[in-house]
């Protein structure tokens, strides 16, 4: 087996970049078609699914333990920015949503929050905006929370927080004359 660069102990939290936040529950040995392999196994609370990880390709993966609170401030300071609106197709879009939300990036999860943000005084957002914003919110405030120790519920409020104060910033360019 090669090194590992990245070990994981049980009880830590760790970012898997399809599914978010989970957190390793055991480190199991098993034979698999012949070949012993070592295994995280990862339970995310949110989606009630359990995951086992080969431990030699956590990294290829790209799992990662919590962001660094650097990142975090970077993340938080993204969702101050003034939302990018582009005019290409919704389609188009939509993949490039998708794309950063399942990259694990968590500024490129709060570039897709900020951009799809929607205050009250704003036109609605259709169906599929709304859940692509929503999965993305609610991916970046799993991470938060278990950065600050503390529930979805809060840190979604606070990152919703910062959406409205930004948005009422942004928003008074467009009042008409």
């Amino acid at each position: 087996m090669a090194a590992k660069a990245l070990s994981f102990d049980v009880g830590d939290y760790v970012v898997y970049p399809k599914h978010g936040v989970g957190r390793v529950v055991e480190l199991l040995k098993q034979e698999i078609a012949g070949m012993q392999l070592e295994l995280y196994v990862l339970r995310f609370e949110k989606e009630k699914m359990t995951l086992r990880v080969p431990t030699n390709k956590a990294e290829s993966v790209g799992m990662r333990k919590l962001s660094s609170d650097k990142t975090l401030k970077e993340a938080l300071e993204t969702l101050k920015g003034k939302p990018k609106v582009k005019r290409t197709m919704w389609s188009r879009r939509a993949q490039e949503y998708e794309a950063k939300i399942n990259s694990g990036d968590l500024v490129s999860i709060a570039e897709v929050v900020r951009d799809l943000f929607r205050a009250d005084d704003q036109p609605e957002q259709s169906y599929s905006e709304r859940q692509i914003f929503e999965g993305a919110a609610s991916r970046l405030a799993r991470e938060l929370a278990a950065m600050e120790e503390t529930d979805e519920p809060a840190a979604l409020n606070k990152i919703l927080d910062i959406l409205r104060k930004s948005a009422a910033i942004w928003n008074k360019d467009k009042v008409p004359a």
